[in-house]
Order: C-alpha cells, then sequence, then structure tokens
C-alpha cells in the first residue's frame, strides 16, 4: 500500500503540481522566473559554492539521463570491470563535488547577515532537500557499489514504466530503503519546483550569446559595498591642512 502511494501515486501528482505551478507562475509572474541572485550581497563563498555544485550536480545528472536513454549500452560498457571502476569512481567524484557545494551553498545563507536577511522559507527546504538528495546519492555510491548497473537493470524499468502510464512498483520494491528515499527525495523536489528558484532552470539566457557588451562602472568601492574588505581602523589624525580624500578611478567594466 505505501509502496503504490509514494511510487504510483505521488510521482504523477508531484509532476501535475509541477506543471501547474510553473505554467501559472510564468504568466503571472514572469519577472519571478530568475534564480534571484545574491552575488552583489555576498560572491566569495557564492562562487566556490556556486560552482563546485553546478559542475558537480549536472555531471550527475547528464549522467542519470544517459542512463535512462540507453540502459543496454551502460549495462555493456560496465561488463568489463576496469570501466566499470572508472565510471563509478568518476559517478562518486562529481557526487562529493555536488556534496561540497550545496553545504557551501546552505552555510552562507545562514552564516552571511546579509544574504540570511533576503533568504526565504522556500529557499532553505530547496537547499535541505537538495543536501539529503545529493547525501543520498553519496551514501547509496559507497555502500551500495555497482550503482550504475543496478540503475540501469532496475530503476530505468521502473522509470520508463512511469512515462509509458504502466507504473510497476514491484521492480523496486526488493530495493533498499536508502534507495527508496533518494527517489521519493527526487519526486519531493519535482513537486516544489514550481514554487522555489529552482525554475531558472527553464529560462536559460542565450540571448546573452549575441547581445552587445554592457558597461558597468563603480561609483564607489565595489569589495567594500559587498562587506569583503577588512575594515580600516580610524585612528586620529593631527593635520594642519584640511584633509583632501582621494579620489578613486573609476575602472568600466565590460560584461556580458
Amino acid at each position: 500500500m505505501m509502496d503504490n502511494l509514494l511510487f504510483v501515486i505521488f510521482p504523477y501528482a508531484a509532476v501535475l503540481l509541477a506543471v501547474v505551478a510553473t505554467a501559472q507562475r510564468y504568466f503571472k509572474s514572469g519577472f519571478s522566473y530568475s534564480s534571484l541572485s545574491s552575488q552583489f550581497l555576498e560572491s566569495g563563498e557564492l562562487f566556490y559554492g556556486s560552482v563546485a555544485w553546478h559542475f558537480g550536480i549536472i555531471a550527475v545528472l547528464i549522467g542519470h539521463l544517459i542512463g535512462l536513454l540507453f540502459p543496454e549500452r551502460v549495462l555493456w560498457f560496465n561488463g568489463v570491470p576496469v570501466r566499470l571502476y572508472i565510471l563509478e569512481s568518476t559517478g562518486l567524484l562529481f557526487g562529493l563535488l555536488a556534496l561540497v557545494g550545496i553545504v557551501s551553498l546552505l552555510v552562507r545563507r545562514i552564516v552571511s547577515a546579509r544574504v540570511r536577511a533576503v533568504t526565504t522559507p522556500m529557499d532553505v527546504i530547496v537547499l535541505v532537500l537538495l543536501l539529503i538528495q545529493v547525501a543520498l546519492g553519496v551514501y547509496t555510491a559507497i555502500f551500495y557499489r555497482w550503482g550504475s548497473s543496478w540503475y540501469a537493470a532496475v530503476a530505468v524499468p521502473y522509470l520508463r514504466s512511469l512515462l509509458a502510464l504502466r507504473p510497476d512498483v514491484q521492480l523496486i520494491a526488493p530495493l533498499p530503503w536508502v534507495v527508496k528515499l533518494h527517489i521519493v527525495n527526487a519526486y519531493l523536489l519535482v513537486a516544489i519546483f514550481g514554487f522555489s528558484r529552482l525554475v531558472h532552470m527553464l529560462v536559460f539566457p542565450v540571448q546573452y550569446l549575441w547581445r552587445p557588451y554592457q558597461l558597468v562602472i563603480w561609483n564607489w568601492n565595489r569589495w567594500r559595498i559587498r562587506g569583503q574588505a577588512p575594515a580600516l581602523s580610524q585612528q586620529p589624525v593631527e593635520a594642519s591642512e584640511p584633509i583632501r580624500e582621494p579620489m578613486t578611478r573609476r575602472r568600466p567594466a565590460f560584461t556580458r
């Protein structure tokens, strides 16, 4: 009964909710279709966390997609032990990279006062769910070896049965609870997709590739504005003539 609820009914409900919420948000609040970047508030931790997260999760998702589209080829590739070891090690490496990135982004949301001020409850929910999802994937890769093979042999037929509207829950019934939780958590992420910043995945700014460069001129010290420069100690100064503040040279920056 529980398996039917979690792996038959819930997937379709999550997809339906995601489609309806995403479409409604696009037509009613189109300007909210953005990642709502907080880079101007803090950029140091964001750079390291975001780069690690995106490189890691994109590679992992591509691996899952290849397994979904070409399961027979994956099983054939894994037929040679050396290739199986390389594939498993590569997947684990990118999974760990994504884990480090999402932890860094979550810590940044908590530690930085400026970023915390613009953080919504949905931001925290998404980060926590992503952290759980990646952590479960890394745990599975470490303690349940050869996941690429049994993913192609067991999980892919189940996912294809969902797409064909003929769900076969018996395919994943014997899987460990960690793997089942990994699947259910993925459905949760799909369900909240339309209510979160994840919608920015659908509006990749391809027009940036050909639009003219923008000229950005900083009127102030941009590092001090972002709160990343060390505070200068204010010492009393005795001077016989008026102190003139040095004029900062404005440096234009060309950016897309």
